[in-house]
């Protein structure tokens, strides 16, 4: 499905010619006359970036970016500004409006379409990684397991969960939340550079993914849960560390007594198994199952590794 552009600008003559040179690079176009169509549009329509002409009726570009950025619904969306002026000041206030990017008039198509193309790879680029960890974020990750299905080559796939995140969250705030999630993105980084071919993976929240190669599965899994227990009280107060629980209240207002934070990691290997969906299936299983058991626990999926085993013993 081609990317969505949303022009606007009040000279017929100048949206004609930018609908014509996205159209020409493959991008479907939207086109408004003035600001309110705009913003209109850009609730309607979802585009993936909006280019606005800063002098409009009704709303000029200015606050149709402010109030693009101000929107849940589009707050996300790259915008453009394109404009007849060319002092530096307008530019900076258009980016203080929360612009990604300024094009002066006159300019040239080949600009006007290599301005949009950057816009839009960067914009992809910081969907695809998590902003929290900087670690590569769930399209990064599905294609990472595709590509390495389609390479022929055993893996083995590991889905990494905290244990008692919530509980931990609750009690000591969102801010020391993102402390616990960044200290676990700092153990996985440690335990995969080991191997440059390693990918480590954030999903989001407190979820995490891991390939290696499928020898090391196992190894790299036990070391994760090593390095994370041994530093897991730094994120506590003394007293909660000492006595290695937390007290949260549930609904009903009593006091709950919270473990300290472990880790459920669920592992899945790539042999005999071509579709990345379901890779992802047996890890999620596995780490379901690692989540019942008391502190940081390896939930492996032995079955196809088993009767691989049989085979070779048998063949002996």
């Amino acid at each position: 499905m081609s990317e969505r552009i949303l022009v606007a600008d009040d000279d017929p003559d100048i949206l004609r010619f930018v609908e014509l040179n996205l159209r020409l690079e493959g991008y479907e176009v939207v086109t408004a006359g003035d600001g309110a169509e705009a913003m209109q549009h850009a609730i309607d329509d979802k585009p993936d970036l909006v280019i606005l002409d800063v002098m409009m009726p009704k709303l000029d570009g200015y606050e149709v970016c402010q109030r693009l950025r101000g929107d849940p619904r589009t707050s996300g969306v790259c915008i453009i500004m394109l404009t007849a002026k060319a002092m530096s000041a307008d530019k900076v206030f258009g980016l203080t409006q929360g612009a990604d990017d300024y094009l002066s008039k006159p300019f040239d198509p080949m600009e006007l379409v290599a301005r949009v193309r950057t816009t839009l790879r960067r914009s992809g680029e910081m969907r695809a990684a998590s902003p929290l960890t900087g670690l590569p974020g769930n399209i990064q990750i599905e294609n990472e397991v595709k590509r390495r299905l389609a390479l022929g080559e055993p893996f083995a796939l590991l889905w990494l969960d905290l244990d008692n995140f919530k509980a931990y969250n609750d009690h000591y705030g969102f801010m020391r939340g993102d402390m616990a999630i960044n200290y676990t993105s700092r153990v996985l980084e440690d335990a995969v550079r080991a191997d440059p071919s390693n990918f480590l993976g954030h999903i989001g929240g407190d979820d995490f993914v891991a390939i290696c190669g499928a020898d090391s599965g196992e190894d790299l899994a036990a070391e994760i849960l090593k390095r994370f227990d041994e530093g897991v009280k730094g994120l506590y107060d003394p007293l909660d560390a000492e006595r290695g629980a937390i007290s949260v209240k549930d609904r009903l207002g009593n006091e709950v007594a919270y473990p300290l934070l472990s880790m459920s990691i669920g592992t899945a290997f790539s042999d005999a198994i071509t579709d990345h969906r379901r890779l992802i299936e047996v890890a999620t299983e596995m780490k379901t199952f690692a989540k019942t058991q008391e502190g940081s626990f390896v939930g492996i999926d032995r079955r196809r590794r088993d009767e691989e085993q049989d085979e070779a013993a048998g063949s002996a």
